[in-house]
């Protein structure tokens, strides 16, 4: 290595230790709300991962479908309930951001943002496996339950008896 340069180290917005916290804390609460098989991706603020962890039983696409919905949710900056919710017209619109992110897009809630304690997003999480809305109350109370804010902060009204 020549002289005057080296190698820093490259800290990420949310430490592993954080992002194991809220993948515990999300599977527990899938197995609480007695959910479906779940796949969870944890990003940093980067969208790279942290964390991941797909249930026994869960299908095999659950995985990307999981890092799609945490990617479109950092990526828009806005949990992806929100998302679906805005763009629900904007088919075009919808195309060309999951062409963008290189088909890492997935406007469906179970992309929740974390958010540390200023309101700033420092991750996000994404959750597939059971009914959309029943992958974000899994979310949001992974990342609570781990002593973080979310977007968005509640669970989707009727979540319980979301269906497939």
């Amino acid at each position: 290595m020549e002289e005057g340069y080296f190698l820093a180290p490259v800290a990420s917005s949310l430490p592993l230790a954080a992002a194991l916290r809220v993948l515990e804390g999300v599977l527990q609460a899938g197995r609480e709300a007695e959910l479906l098989p779940l796949s969870v991706v944890v990003l940093d603020g980067g969208a790279q991962i942290v964390a991941s962890a797909r249930e026994d039983g869960c299908g095999v696409l659950r995985f990307e479908i999981a890092r799609g919905k945490a990617q479109g949710a950092l990526g828009m900056g806005i949990g992806s309930r929100t998302i679906r919710d805005r763009l629900k017209e904007r088919v075009a619109f919808q195309a060309a951001i999951a062409a963008a992110s290189e088909g890492r897009f997935i406007p469906v809630p179970g992309g929740v943002l974390i958010l540390d304690a200023q309101g700033q997003a420092i991750g996000a999480v994404g959750v597939s496996g059971d009914a959309s809305d029943r992958d974000e109350y899994a979310a949001i109370a992974g990342i609570q339950g781990a002593g973080f804010a979310s977007h968005p902060a509640e669970p989707a009204p009727g979540w319980k008896s979301a269906g497939l």
